[in-house]
């Protein structure tokens, strides 16, 4: 009796979150001491709604 061929099965392909392109976010930032300014540079941080990942939450 020969040995039975086992299939694996593929995982869908996973999509890209809504929000960001690579797991990060620009945002802008305020600067200051008590009056708060809105800064014309960006900074990176972390998707919220893939934490990071890049694809779209389940």
């Amino acid at each position: 009796m020969a040995a039975r061929r086992k299939t694996s099965t593929r995982q869908p392909a996973k999509k890209p979150c809504p929000d960001c392109q690579a797991g990060q976010t620009s945002e802008s930032f305020q600067v200051g001491g008590r009056r708060k300014r809105l800064s014309g540079d960006r900074q990176e941080a972390l998707c919220l709604t893939c934490l990071g990942t890049g694809h779209a939450p389940d």
